[in-house]
């Protein structure tokens, strides 16, 4: 444990901001999920309805800088191409 007072400071701060994170951050993954699974459902529709919500999320978390910018858009195209792949589109 620290003794500083600036470092018990900066404990603060440092787990204030990783629970911040960590909401965002388990917010993306849930939705990325959810996707997954309504797309291996079959239910094609709900899923590209439901992906807008998780592209927003993705991009939250990149604007936050939770996620860096070309790991934000490869989990978008990933996540696009996995739609595709399960509805049999090319």
């Amino acid at each position: 444990m620290p003794i500083i007072k600036s470092a018990k400071k900066r404990v603060r701060q440092s787990e204030k901001r990783r629970k911040r994170n960590l909401v965002i951050s388990r917010g993306y993954k849930a939705l990325i999920k959810e996707v997954k699974s309504l797309a291996d459902d079959g239910k094609h529709k709900e899923a590209r309805e439901l992906y807008p919500q998780a592209q927003k999320a993705i991009d939250v978390a990149d604007k936050k800088n939770i996620l860096h910018g070309n790991t934000a858009a490869r989990k978008k195209s990933n996540l696009v191409k996995y739609l595709k792949a399960a509805a049999g589109v090319r």
